[in-house]
């Protein structure tokens, strides 16, 4: 057999083109709608909110793993393995309500990105989101995979402007290592439902659903590539691949994370700005306080991370829904061959941006959003963990018993934050 064949010839290929699905995964977690929540935290309670990411990374890395390497075993997404061995009403349950936040969040995002540009530009706000939102759908639609992954990867970057933000502002990294460390109160309602807010926008099931699609994407890319339950010579790099990736990838999006909340801690909190809703409100709050520079820094990355997170958010609907009625889906397709793919990715994105026309409380919005993602985060959670140790779908690679206790700590984790959040309600 041939080194492409065994896979052995992607040990060659450079660091980034090893990044990918994991590498992006992660990076659109950190969208917009995420950018408000870690903003909130670190005004609201300071150093006091660090710790989260450091606890969710290794939940994260864990479930994330376990996604990719169902895609990557079976050659089939979730909603397909899921309609394969499970019953309809759970799946059609699942994809549903998939779909119904998944359309929040895109509506939120594309506001939050008019938003960002009208602070840095000026001029009106949801012209500039309509103009996100349709460049973001005519990209999904009218470029192949292999160069818009290429494209993905690039956009990662602009999440070093949180980093960068950090730097420009003085930082007392003694608190800022002993909040990191040392998970200390005031457990109050507001504090715990903001710890809640921190794991459902850090945990979301279309992170899930995207990580599986795009292993599958990347195989089916490569023609000497096979799924690993039938080219099982090809595992061993394969799987060495995903957990690099994964953990990179996760990695990434904690670090951008933790620079957020620790921005906004040393900027907002300490200067009793305390209430933040929104990503763009955070950006605004900050200009007078940290300097103009650190103003565009913010708000720029605001847009870099809409621009990744729309296609994810979008995608992974299209995905859940054509696996699950069984219609041909890919990126790689034109949209002619799979027309019902392509639409719900336009369905999707358009219905986000109507949203954000309408007089729907884009706040209220979101934290519906956020309640359903965590709702819906568990079962699927659940399912993903059962299906990863059947040999009718991941053959002989049935996740180890490691990965599988990471992965159950992060669902337990998950429905403990759940069951909080319904608590404190």
């Amino acid at each position: 057999m041939s080194k492409a064949r065994t896979g052995v010839d992607a040990t060659s290929s450079s660091w980034l083109r090893k990044l990918g699905p994991g590498l992006i995964t992660g990076a659109a977690d950190d969208d917009p709608s995420g950018i408000a929540t870690y903003s909130q935290a670190g005004a609201q309670f300071g150093f006091g909110m660090l710790w989260t990411v450091l606890l969710t990374y290794p939940l994260m890395v864990g479930i994330q793993m376990v996604s990719a390497r169902i895609g990557r075993v079976s050659g089939h997404g979730l909603a397909t393995n899921i309609r394969r061995h499970y019953p309809a009403w759970l799946l059609h349950a699942v994809v549903g309500l998939l779909l119904i936040a998944n359309t929040i969040n895109i509506a939120a995002d594309i506001s939050a990105m008019g938003e960002a540009l009208a602070l840095i530009v000026g001029g009106p706000a949801q012209l500039y989101a309509a103009a996100f939102g349709i460049v973001s759908l005519l990209l999904q639609v009218f470029i192949p995979y292999r160069r818009y992954v290429r494209f993905l990867k690039w956009l990662t970057l602009g999440l070093l402007a949180y980093v960068a933000t950090a730097f420009v502002v003085h930082i007392p990294w003694g608190q800022a290592i002993v909040g990191t460390l040392v998970p200390k109160g005031p457990w109050t309602t507001a504090y715990t439902t903001t710890v809640v807010a921190i794991f459902g926008t850090t945990i979301s099931p279309y992170l899930f659903f995207w990580q599986a699609s795009q292993e599958v994407e990347d195989q089916l890319a490569d023609p000497q590539a096979q799924p690993l339950i039938t080219a099982p010579a090809q595992a061993p790099v394969q799987l060495r691949r995903i957990r690099i990736d994964t953990c990179i990838g996760m990695g990434f999006s904690n670090l951008v994370a933790f620079f957020i909340i620790l921005t906004t801690a040393v900027t907002l909190n300490l200067h009793g700005v305390t209430d933040i809703d929104t990503s763009a409100q955070a950006a605004r709050a900050l200009r007078p306080i940290a300097g103009d520079f650190a103003f565009v820094l913010f708000s720029a990355g605001i847009i870099g991370t809409g621009l990744l997170a729309i296609p994810v958010l979008a995608g992974s609907s299209a995905y859940a829904m054509a696996g699950a009625f069984q219609w041909e889906n890919s990126l790689e397709r034109t949209p002619m061959m799979a027309k019902r793919f392509y639409g719900i990715i336009a369905i999707s994105t358009l219905l986000g941006l109507v949203l954000g026309f309408t007089a729907i409380d884009p706040i209220k919005a979101l934290y519906w959003s956020a309640v359903l993602n965590g709702v819906i985060s568990v079962p699927i959670m659940v399912v993903i963990m059962l299906m990863a140790v059947r040999s009718d779908v991941m053959g002989p690679f049935t996740i180890p018993r490691k990965l599988a206790l990471l992965g159950w700590a992060a669902t337990l984790m998950m429905g403990a934050a759940v069951l909080a959040l319904f608590l404190t309600l």
